[in-house]
C-alpha cells in the first residue's frame, strides 16, 4: 500500500514584480502553513521522502512544514515536474517514484493538487485551498499502478480558525 500526502503551497503575494516561480508567501500564508503543521503534527506518520516544486512559494511552504514536523532536510528533493498546474506532470511524477518508498509528501500547486486529490481519493474536494493538506491511502502495491485510493485526511486552514 502506498501513501501520498499532498500539500498546496500557502497564500502567495502578488505585491512584487516577480516571475511566477519567484513569488513569495504572504504573511497570512506563512501563518496558515504553521497552523496546518501544528494541526497535523500528532496525526501524520513519518514520511520517507518529501518532494517540492521549485517555485519559491511551494518551497517556502515545504520548509515550514518540514521544520514544524521535524522532518530532516535530507529527505527533501526539489523536482521541476511538480511545477505543474494541470496535474498531469504530478501524476506522472508519482507513477515514477522509487518503489522502495511507501509514504511520501508532495508540495505543489493548484489545480494539480485538487485534480490528484479527486482522481485518487474517495472524498470529493471542490478545491484544495492554499496551505491545504490531503492525505491519501492509495490502493496499489506499486506507484506505477496507482489509480484509486481513500482520502484519509483533509486539513485546510479555514477549518482551523
Amino acid at each position: 500500500m502506498k501513501e501520498l500526502i499532498l500539500v498546496r503551497h500557502a497564500k502567495s503575494s502578488w505585491d512584487y514584480d516577480a516571475d511566477d516561480a519567484d513569488r513569495p508567501l504572504k504573511e497570512r500564508g506563512i501563518s496558515d502553513a504553521h497552523r496546518v503543521a501544528a494541526a497535523v503534527a500528532a496525526r501524520l506518520p513519518e514520511v520517507q521522502a518529501v518532494f517540492s516544486s521549485p517555485a519559491n512559494r511551494a518551497l517556502h511552504t515545504c520548509m515550514i512544514l518540514m521544520r514544524e514536523l521535524g522532518i530532516p532536510l535530507e529527505k527533501l528533493r526539489v523536482h521541476r515536474d511538480l511545477y505543474d498546474f494541470s496535474g498531469t506532470s504530478v501524476r506522472d511524477f508519482v507513477h515514477g517514484l522509487d518503489e522502495g518508498l511507501h509514504r511520501v509528501m508532495v508540495f505543489g500547486h493548484n489545480h494539480a493538487m485538487t485534480y490528484i486529490a479527486n482522481a485518487w481519493g474517495n472524498k470529493y474536494v471542490e478545491n484544495v485551498p492554499t496551505a491545504g493538506l490531503v492525505y491519501l491511502d492509495l490502493q496499489a502495491a506499486t506507484w506505477k499502478e496507482v489509480s484509486t485510493g481513500k482520502t484519509r485526511m483533509t486539513v485546510f486552514p479555514g477549518q482551523l480558525k
